[in-house]
Formats: C-alpha cells, structure tokens, sequence
C-alpha cells in the first residue's frame, strides 16, 4: 500500500493556502468591486492629513490642488495615484508657492507616485497637475505633515493597524503553505517511486 504521508503534507499546505488568501480578502474593504477601484487613500484611512476627491483629466488639461503646510522644519509628504492606471498614462507636477518659489517638476509614469519635501516654514504649496497622456484619466492626491512623528503606526486601534498586521499573517502563512506544498509534491513523488519500485519486486 503506498505511503499517504505525500499527500497529507499538500493537503496542510494547500490548507494553509487557503488561510491565508483568505485572511487578506478579509481585511481588503469590500466596497472595492474591480481593481481599478484600489485606492491607498481607501486602504490606509488616517494615514494622510488630507485626500482629495476622485478627480478626473483630459488629455492636455491640468488641474489644480493647494495644500497648506501649518508646521515648519518637517517633511512633508505629497502623493498622486492614478486610479484606472494603464500603460503609457503620465502626469507632469509642478509645484510652487504662493510667492512664485519652485519645489519642482516631476513626471509621474507609475500608478503611484510620493515624494518627500523639507518645509522650512508654514507655506501654501500649488499643484498644477497636466494629462501629458493620450487619455482621460482618474487621479487621487494624498497630503501628510511630519509622517515620521505620525502615531497611525503606533496606535494599535489605527485602521492602519488593523490591515496590515492581519495582511503580514497573512503573508507569513501563504509562504509556509507554499513551501510545505511543494515538500509535499515531493514527497509524494518519492512515495509514489518507491510504490512503483515495490511492486516490481513483487
């Protein structure tokens, strides 16, 4: 009779599979019906001092976005997602103040762009936002004052906290189901030789 050792260790590490993605579907929010629905924004609530709306552009328009930095001496944190992001999507950012300084021109070619600025002193920083692509596109931005002094990873009631732990559990799981699995694979596959190789002695 063959060995059932082989296919217990894939039945625990497929279980283990299981865990797993189910634990990160759990955490996900569930008002998210499609990938180009996944906003950072939505997923780590608290982390930013301010998110825009959905907003969307045109190719060759631009829009228009101020944030005003209340603190000094402290990195200020900016991002951009493109939401229903596809290949060839860019955006150009410009950044100024008020009196016409330059923080900036950057050219956005991914889903997700963030960049860290030093603030020297309070000021009220313009985004000019331009579609350099070939069509409309759905953008969010994402402001943050002093994300290094930020408690959202600290607290452990932050809805931050709250994903990414389970998401880690997760992931350690899903690597060990992985690996047990394909211990189990060959396991099997030796069990399954030496079945073979006592039959023919027989």
């Amino acid at each position: 009779m063959m060995n059932k050792r082989g296919i217990v260790v894939l039945v625990i590490g497929f279980t283990l599979i299981g865990i797993s993605l189910t634990l990160a579907a759990s955490v996900i929010p569930s008002t998210l019906n499609n990938p180009d629905d996944l906003s950072l924004a939505s997923l780590f609530d608290g982390v930013f001092d301010e998110i825009s709306d959905d907003v969307q552009i045109m190719p060759g328009d631009s829009i228009y976005v101020s944030y005003s930095v209340q603190s000094y001496d402290v990195p200020f944190l900016w991002g951009v997602q493109i939401l229903d992001y596809q290949k060839d999507d860019k955006l150009s950012i410009n950044i100024s103040n008020i009196f016409g300084d330059n923080y900036g021109e950057f050219i956005q070619t991914e889903p997700i762009l963030f960049e860290l600025l030093e603030i020297s002193q309070s000021d009220t920083l313009n985004f000019e936002i331009q579609n350099i692509g070939t069509r409309d596109i759905v953008i969010v931005t994402m402001f943050s004052e002093d994300p290094d002094n930020s408690d959202v990873f600290t607290d452990s009631n932050s809805p931050v906290n709250d994903m990414i732990f389970p998401l880690m559990v997760s992931g350690m799981l899903l690597v060990f189901g992985i690996i047990i699995f394909i211990i189990g694979v060959i396991v099997l596959l030796v069990d399954l030789k030496n079945y073979q190789t006592s039959k023919k002695e027989f």
